[in-house]
């Protein structure tokens, strides 16, 4: 089937199923409605302790509301969300929420403590990838029942491990995360199973749409075709402008920007750089951008005896055109930048110390014979065959093979692309991923900080493990670093760990992430922001 061809199919298929609309009709959706076409295919799960990709986030942030969030507006700062406050004894090991009286789940039960503590237990206890976002600060499986608890319905007291700075702790672990999110107890343990001896907490049953305290509810989810969310009347924020967002799996750029000129749907997350250039000039079209706390870069596989010498890794940095790049390809997609902190961060580098290379092919064939491979190697690639991917890789495969590195190239799907990484199958990987919160540390924690480099421990949300990389010292200065109460000695040690993971790290960083959604102007006041975007609030 040719992209025309599928493009056709769906534009048929959105104007009959979606719409409804009858022969000679014109065009249009729903007005109580949010239709949107996005690449579905990485989509595995909407348990908030499993989700891991880029799109399931997005749809889960809109479903089960966290404790605290970020202001769309200035996401330096933290905003009560579920919880109405907080506070912290003085010697910084407590941290208690106040949640708010009216949570309601879509069912009307009162959420209550309990079902934030269940919540979190669980997240931490089924060990699924997303627990780091707690182990990282020091909850355990073996005590996490003693440092999370209720008292009575409406406070979840946390025992910390440290007297962390608070506003980095609410920031990692409790706002826009999933690990804040509170589940239905209720519901949870009655359709928990057990498997191979032990609970799986529902992870089963919330595969398919969580029971959360929310603005939505998912209510149909086919594989590589659809989601559908309908509105939580119960929800104790503002109402949702539409009762239904549709997305639909549309994972070509070009049959995105047919649906969309055509008025098929209102959104689309999806698009090339090319389209995007075609549209902007489109009265009916706004094309949003906001700039990322994420990053698309390389990863080297320190397993490979080539790649895990750090004279490599560094030549492949001056492989990368980041100027061309930015004038041409990274259009609507993202801003040029070799540091693994991004811009915004707090403790990152601004814009010259963060991005420090050029094109060098001559400083690049040095790097490589000082390594040992004078005339060069052959490697693979693995990437994404969506969006601009293939037109990045091939850009590094065409420098390096004027120094004698030889890239073969392989595409697959983002779901294939996601599970190999994980997996520490690869050799080089160009991948995606984005910071949970706007610090130095967000970054620094996953891909730089690598608690266990064992091929057993799994840690499959730490990059540097999927890396094969670890630095003790780095260890303790990241760590030294999360813990300085001195903003100024904070942001000094930051900017050190940056300088040495560009020079000797496991990544080669291309470019901080550019969010491009387009967007039909009759839809209004839609927030879209670095950590979240609001389903809720868009109207038409």
């Amino acid at each position: 089937m040719t992209k025309l061809h599928r493009a056709a199919r769906l534009l048929a298929l959105s104007s009959t199923v979606l719409l409804g609309l009858g022969a000679g009709a014109k065009a249009a959706t729903p007005r109580d409605a949010l239709v949107m076409a996005w690449n579905l295919d990485a989509l595995i799960t909407f348990d908030p302790a499993q989700i891991g990709e880029v799109n399931g986030n997005d749809i889960v942030g809109n479903v089960c509301s966290s404790l605290v969030r970020f202001d769309p507006k200035d996401v330096s700062k933290i905003l009560p969300s579920a919880a109405e406050s907080w506070a912290v004894s003085q010697d910084g090991l407590t941290l208690t929420f106040t949640l708010r009286p009216d949570l309601k789940f879509p069912g009307g039960r009162t959420a209550t403590a309990a079902d934030v503590v269940w919540s979190m237990h669980r997240f931490v206890l089924l060990g699924f990838g997303n627990a780091a976002n707690l182990t990282q600060w020091g909850f355990t499986k073996e005590g996490i029942a003693e440092q999370i608890k209720a008292d009575g319905d409406r406070h979840v007291v946390i025992k910390l491990a440290k007297p962390y700075p608070v506003d980095l702790i609410l920031s990692a672990a409790f706002a826009n995360n999933d690990a804040s999110m509170i589940l239905d107890k209720e519901i949870g343990e009655k359709n928990a199973k057990v498997v191979d001896g032990k609970s799986d907490y529902a992870n089963a049953f919330f595969k398919t749409g969580p029971a959360c305290v929310g603005p939505y509810r998912v209510t149909k989810w086919d594989s590589n075709d659809v989601v559908i969310l309908e509105r939580n009347d119960n929800y104790w924020g503002d109402k949702p402008k539409t009762r239904r967002v549709i997305v639909r799996h549309v994972p070509e750029s070009g049959a995105e920007r047919l649906l969309l000129e055509q008025g098929d749907i209102d959104v689309a997350r999806l698009l090339k750089t090319e389209d995007l250039t075609a549209m902007a000039a489109n009265k009916d079209i706004n094309i949003v951008q906001t700039q990322m706390h994420g990053f698309t870069y390389l990863v080297f596989n320190g397993t490979d005896p080539i790649l895990s010498n750090p004279r490599v890794r560094e030549a492949f940095r001056y492989l990368i055109d980041y100027d061309a790049l930015g004038r041409t390809v990274l259009q609507y997609q993202g801003v040029p930048r070799a540091s693994l902190v991004p811009e915004g961060a707090f403790g990152a580098l601004d814009k010259k110390e963060g991005q420090p290379f050029s094109l060098d092919l001559a400083k690049a064939k040095a790097l490589i014979t000082e390594a040992g491979y004078p005339d060069g190697f052959t490697k693979k690639m693995i990437l994404s065959a969506n969006n601009i991917s293939p037109t990045i890789a091939q850009h590094v495969a065409s420098n390096a093979a004027k120094i004698g590195i030889k890239l073969e190239l392989e595409q697959m799907a983002d779901a294939q692309l996601f599970t190999r990484g994980r997996a520490r199958e690869f050799q080089v990987q160009l991948v995606g991923w984005g910071a949970g919160y706007p610090d130095a540390d967000s970054m620094i924690s996953r891909h730089a900080v690598n608690p266990d480099n064992r091929v057993e421990a799994k840690l499959a949300q730490y990059p540097s493990w999927r890396a094969a990389w670890q630095s003790a010292e780095i260890n303790e200065k990241a760590e030294a670093a999360r813990m300085e109460r001195d903003v100024g000695k904070r942001t000094a040690m930051y900017h050190e760990i940056q300088d040495y993971m560009m020079h000797n790290g496991p990544m080669a960083y291309m470019f901080q992430t550019v969010r491009a959604i387009a967007v039909r102007s009759s839809v209004k006041n839609f927030e879209i922001s670095p950590f979240g975007v609001d389903y809720g609030s868009a109207s038409k």
